[in-house]
């Protein structure tokens, strides 16, 4: 092995070491791995940017932008008391209505801002029933990864591989994945009720209270509301056109934020800009700059022979490989770095005579999304989502999340491994 490979390889493996001890800021890590890329020489700057996916970046602004900008108007507060209201103020239902929110949102907003805005609503409906938050948060985690699977935008690892792949469309995500997703939710309802009815019962004279909650006055907005909703769909409706249009999803995106933004008035593009998430998009940067340099010298290419060697070149073995792989790894490191090295890895077994490529594109977009679940420590969601609850004096811990989350995971797995076989391999 060349020199250059083995000083990437170490740099990678440093870098991984120290995202998964969580000691040091996974943006800085990411970074600073990425720049010590160029630094030593392995690969040259210019090289570099044509590794780094403008893409995936595009897309995450344009559509962090467009949700920070609804979320003034009250919309998501609004329809969370509407499903209290709905449900009758039975905690049960309300728990299950909220999770069925949560998916859909996720699917089509991100699933980390998704929790975000569900999280706080959350919390103010369980202080009026005066029950522990946390079942309702563990289920809105799980609903979070479960639906944003189920779309090109619902998770940065779909983001990533519709960015790499442009044959595999909004509408192709869609139709691929939204039906195992569909299962797999229904699957996940009844098992909600089972494992969570005992701890959220309440009185009836709270069901009262939550009743009684005014939705009136919670769109702030109505104005800003109707420009928000009709940006976001005809973002949306653009997402689904867009290779007829002949314009890529991040052009969509940004595109769909900047009408906002005007429309709104350059008073809100200050906050807007606050509101993106700037160290995961440096996060991202780094981790491009860093995988590039395996790319570059030739370790994917190694580690891709090794797998055909290992399955034998046959797509059903493959495919069940990268699924398991992906959802055990995801479920104990950050799925996002281990996506951006799978990529390349499966495009270069195309490369080596493997025909039928489509197969593991949706088994790395299903064990990668849906292994998120396993642990706490699996999904950005799923640390959000612990951070908002421990600081309301409510800490979800690790075991008792392992507990319930990792069987419910390895389920889904097991669904889509049959999925996986009955679509695409018999």
């Amino acid at each position: 092995m060349e020199q250059q490979a083995i000083w990437a390889i170490l740099i990678f493996l440093v870098s991984y070491a120290l995202l998964i001890s969580e000691k040091i800021h996974r943006t800085i890590v990411a970074m600073l791995g990425g720049l010590l890329v160029v630094v030593f020489g392995i690969v040259d700057q210019d090289t570099v940017l044509h590794h780094i996916d403008f893409n995936t970046l595009g897309l995450l602004i344009g559509m962090m932008i467009i949700v920070s900008i609804t979320a003034d108007t009250g919309l998501f507060k609004f329809i969370a008391i509407w499903a209290a209201k709905k449900a009758k103020g039975e905690p049960v239902r309300i728990m299950i209505l909220l999770s069925l929110i949560t998916a859909v949102g996720s699917a089509f907003l991100d699933n980390v801002t998704t929790v975000l805005l569900m999280v706080p609503v959350t919390f103010s409906i369980t202080r009026q029933l005066r029950v522990t938050p946390i079942p309702f948060l563990m289920t809105q985690i799980l609903a979070s990864n479960v639906g944003g699977t189920a779309t090109l935008i619902g998770d940065p690892p779909n983001i990533m591989i519709g960015s790499a792949v442009k044959e595999l469309t909004f509408m192709a995500f869609i139709s691929n994945l939204a039906p195992i997703v569909i299962i797999i939710m229904a699957s996940y309802i009844p098992l909600f009720f089972l494992l969570f009815r005992k701890q959220i019962q309440t009185t009836p004279d709270r069901k009262k209270d939550i009743m009684a909650l005014e939705q009136s006055g919670i769109i702030t907005d109505s104005r800003l509301l109707i420009q928000c909703l009709s940006v976001l769909g005809l973002t949306i409706a653009a997402f689904f056109l867009h290779q007829q249009l002949h314009v890529e999803s991040a052009a969509v995106a940004l595109c769909g934020a900047f009408i906002l933004l005007l429309l709104t008035g350059e008073h809100r593009m200050e906050e807007a800009f606050s509101k993106v998430e700037w160290m995961t998009i440096f996060f991202f940067i780094g981790l491009f700059s860093l995988v590039s340099g395996l790319v570059e010298t030739g370790v994917i290419a190694d580690l891709a022979a090794k797998a055909i060697e290992l399955t034998g070149g046959n797509v059903a073995a493959t495919s069940m490989l990268i699924l398991w792989l992906s959802a055990i790894a995801s479920a104990f490191l950050d799925n996002i770095p281990f996506v951006a090295t799978m990529i390349p890895m499966i495009q270069e077994m195309g490369n080596m005579g493997v025909s039928n490529l489509e197969p593991l594109w949706w088994s790395l977009a299903l064990g990668a999304c849906l292994g998120g679940n396993g642990t706490l420590i699996g999904a950005s969601a799923n640390l959000i989502a612990a951070g908002l609850s421990a600081k309301e004096g409510y800490p979800i811990r690790f075991m008792a999340y392992l507990k319930i989350a990792f069987p419910l995971m390895l389920l889904s797995i097991l669904l889509s491994s049959a999925y996986i076989y009955l679509r695409y391999l018999m």
